[in-house]
């Protein structure tokens, strides 16, 4: 059901800042805003990155006709922090409760779809929005993405969601008043588990197509579970090339810059939850009208640039955040859209970084993994804050159902590990973790980490190769260290120049799994 149209007691601030600023000029028009946004996708996983196992035509025709960024990164592992973070712009350290998983969204951290109605624009969502988490205890009356349009349901395959995403899209449009601009966010539930077993090779795939990443065993079992993941992926395109015909009907396409990227990478061991490269990196295509199609961005860009770059061009200022002068540390991506080069502060950029504080209830007191990374052109740098906790939740729980009492029997070792989505490529790991042939793919995936991890992304993009001990490394890691950490000073991450632990604080408004306390 569609939430109410009323905005989220912004105050009279808001509104002042907003008026001040004003809309463009009448003479010009103000583009419309679609973005579409897969639930756990990684970089490599479309057909115009060359992956044989999916086929993306609709990604790829934004790719072609606009701009593929190659280096485009989320602002977090995770979901919930990562679309706090790509909504309003800033790091995940610096959002409070809506910097870890499934909390809440403090109002004083304002989303870009608010913004933007208070500007005239019409805004709404359709799918997966902010989540998980709860908003209406920080005050909020909906969803930080905007209202809810879900009404509209379709008959899909099992596994996925019924919502039918593009003909709620068109309702939404209808409901416009006329000439009224508009920020849509598209959230497709896909794909994110649990997939349908079989549904790969159901529609044609063939497992020959299905290559698992490096940090996965290369087995028929993991091959089927990377087919099942691409037919997702297809399933979010196809309503992904159903809205960009509707806007090329109404007329509207090119006036509406269209971006398409995910939130975190694929739900698979050492990918989604973690600082690595299939965790972080993200697909990235954007079109719009104005921009100069054809064209391939190398620059390190980051989704916190998102929210800064839609503002910019629809031409309204950010009404601030009371106690921060700045209110987001996103850099806009307009003149990277309207100029043939790599303008500025994006061409100036040598890193861009991401963090990790809670995933799911995978430790004692559903406890974190806290985590900053961050990645230059060629290295991958990531520190461990708890190098003593399993990065993959502990491997033992009380009992075996959901919030059981403290006094259950212990489960069995390794039958927990719950920041990894249950799937059949870690069942075939958790089952095979004693055979020399694919023991060590289990340890990557569970085994407790160092304090400091180094990674050079172009000999090494699986990440498997920790070079931060290496003596010959040893300047790149110092120097890495010290950029890092003058960044998260900069920005006032509490891990670094506060009480690192206040992120344990913060409730979470979703499943609780019982573990002993660590010894």
């Amino acid at each position: 059901m569609r939430s109410g149209m009323a905005m989220q007691g912004f105050g009279l601030f808001l509104l002042a800042a907003l008026a001040a600023a004003g809309p463009a000029s009448a003479t010009e028009t103000r583009p419309n805003i679609l973005l579409a946004i897969s639930d756990d996708q990684s970089f490599r996983h479309t057909s115009f990155a060359g992956y044989p196992g999916v086929k993306t035509p609709h990604f790829d025709r934004v790719a072609r006709e606009g701009i593929y960024f190659s280096q485009a990164f989320s602002a977090s592992p995770g979901c919930s922090p990562s679309r706090a973070a790509l909504l309003t712009g800033r790091n995940c350290w610096q959002l409070e409760h809506a910097g870890t998983h499934a909390s809440s969204f403090p109002a004083r951290y304002h989303s870009y779809p608010d913004i933007l109605e208070t500007a005239g624009y019409a805004v709404g969502f359709t799918g997966k929005g902010w989540a998980p988490g709860d908003f209406e205890v920080s005050g909020r009356t909906r969803n930080p993405a905007g209202p809810e349009w879900n009404d509209v349901r379709t008959k899909v395959p099992v596994g996925m969601s019924s919502k039918d995403y593009a003909a709620n899209f068109a309702a939404f449009l209808e409901s416009r008043e006329p000439d009224q601009p508009f920020a849509f966010w598209f959230g497709g539930h896909e794909p994110h588990r649990a997939f349908k077993p079989g549904l790969g090779r159901e529609q044609g795939k063939v497992l020959a197509d299905g290559t698992p990443p490096p940090f996965l065993p290369d087995t028929p079992e993991v091959r089927d579970d990377m087919l099942d993941y691409c037919a997702e992926i297809e399933w979010f395109d196809q309503h992904l090339g159903r809205m960009l015909a509707l806007l090329e009907a109404k007329g509207e396409l090119d006036n509406t810059i269209v971006v398409v990227t995910s939130d975190n990478g694929m739900a698979f061991p050492r990918a989604k939850a973690n600082m690595y490269e299939y965790g972080i990196h993200m697909p990235l295509a954007i079109r719009w009208g104005k921009a100069a199609g054809g064209r391939r961005v190398d620059t390190l860009v980051s989704l916190v640039d998102l929210a800064p770059t839609f503002l910019a061009a629809a031409g309204v200022a950010h009404p601030g955040i009371e106690g921060d002068a700045v209110a987001m540390r996103g850099i806009s991506l307009l003149d990277v859209l309207t100029q043939s080069e790599v303008p500025g502060a994006i061409a100036a950029r040598d890193a861009v970084f991401s963090a990790r504080e809670r995933h799911s209830s995978s430790r004692y007191e559903s406890r974190g993994y806290p985590q900053r990374g961050m990645r230059t052109q060629q290295y991958l740098y990531v520190r461990n804050f708890h190098p003593d906790y399993w990065p993959a939740g502990a491997p033992q729980k009380f009992g075996e159902g959901s919030n059981p009492v403290d006094t259950a029997e212990l489960g069995p070792m390794h039958g927990a590990y719950h920041d990894i989505d249950a799937c059949p490529t870690f069942d075939f790991m958790r089952d095979h973790r004693e055979d020399p042939a694919f023991a060590r793919y289990f340890r990557w995936a569970v085994d407790k980490r160092p304090a400091v991890e180094l990674y050079d992304i172009v000999a090494d993009p699986a990440c498997l190769n920790n070079l931060a001990t290496d003596p010959a490394h040893a300047e790149t890691a110092k120097r890495l260290g010290t950029q890092m950490d003058a960044y998260l000073r900069e920005t006032g991450d509490p891990r670094m120049v506060g009480d690192g632990e206040i992120f344990e604080t913060y409730p979470r408004y979703s499943k609780h799994r019982t573990f002993p306390k660590p010894e």
